[in-house]
């Protein structure tokens, strides 16, 4: 049998798990700030699956690296989603 797909879609989804609070805590407690953080992540997760020799970690450095770059978009967004008061406001972090 081959776990190929199977273990790249499970690193996916643990992968997509965990940027979804990272995101949340970073927008909390740095707001907008943190975005060049996701970037050089995403970019350096980015060039070393290009230069990874294993197929499995190639594809979960792809997908971690594209998450993180996601992410930037995310963090926007959750500072529109705490405006809204979906998602509770940082009272210790001056606004940006």
């Amino acid at each position: 049998m081959l776990f190929d797909g199977f273990i790249i879609g499970l690193a996916s989804f643990l992968i997509i798990g965990l940027f979804h609070p990272l995101v949340i805590k970073g927008e909390y407690y740095f707001g907008i700030k943190i975005w060049p953080v996701f970037l050089v992540v995403g970019l350096i997760l980015c060039v070393s699956s290009l230069i990874a020799s294993n197929f499995i970690i190639r594809a979960i450095l792809a997908v971690a690296g594209f998450s993180s770059l996601w992410s930037i978009k995310e963090i926007f967004e959750q500072r529109e989603r705490v405006r809204k008061g979906w998602f509770p406001k940082n009272p210790k972090r001056n606004e940006e």
